[in-house]
């Protein structure tokens, strides 16, 4: 058992936890062994707890709960660096960013998920080649472009 201490509070957790990314993220290379946290119960959040660096947490989702069609396509050799079958049990996060005091802004990463392999515990965040997903795919509509599309 290890401890760590983050702005959660003292973390206990086994080896057995740890989610390794061993290329870290993009602009974090160094960033590989995280925990997964919940953020509070019921919510569509999670925490990618740095283990490496522990003033470093990403706030992560689920994209299917906020873009319903969102889909996977994973290329073959990411998916034979997963080692994933179509049985694999599996987790996709996108770093979610929240503009401070502007909820109604954030964004999620569509263009960047990180895939987790359950079993071996080890992920990786792909850059996808498809251009309906961006870096920053906004999640609720612009006030004002709603305003406007009421207003014709």
């Amino acid at each position: 058992m290890s401890n760590l201490n983050t702005r959660f509070g003292t973390l206990e957790f086994n080896e057995d936890d740890i989610v390794t990314l061993a290329e870290g993220l993009v602009g974090f290379p160094n960033l590989t062994r995280f925990l997964v946290l919940e953020h509070k119960p019921g919510s569509p959040f999670r925490w990618l707890q740095s283990v490496d660096e522990v003033a470093t947490a990403f706030l992560v989702a689920n994209p299917s709960h906020y873009v319903p069609n969102f889909e996977l396509a994973l290329p073959d050799a990411h998916v034979a660096r997963l080692g994933l079958t179509p049985d694999t049990a599996t987790l996709v996060f996108t770093t979610v960013t929240i503009p401070h005091g502007r909820p109604d802004d954030m964004t999620l990463n569509l263009a960047g998920p990180i895939v987790i392999n359950l079993e071996t515990r080890r992920g990786r965040q792909v850059v996808l080649e498809n251009e309906a997903y961006t870096t920053q795919h906004r999640v609720f509509p612009k006030a004002d472009q709603h305003d406007s599309d009421a207003a014709a």
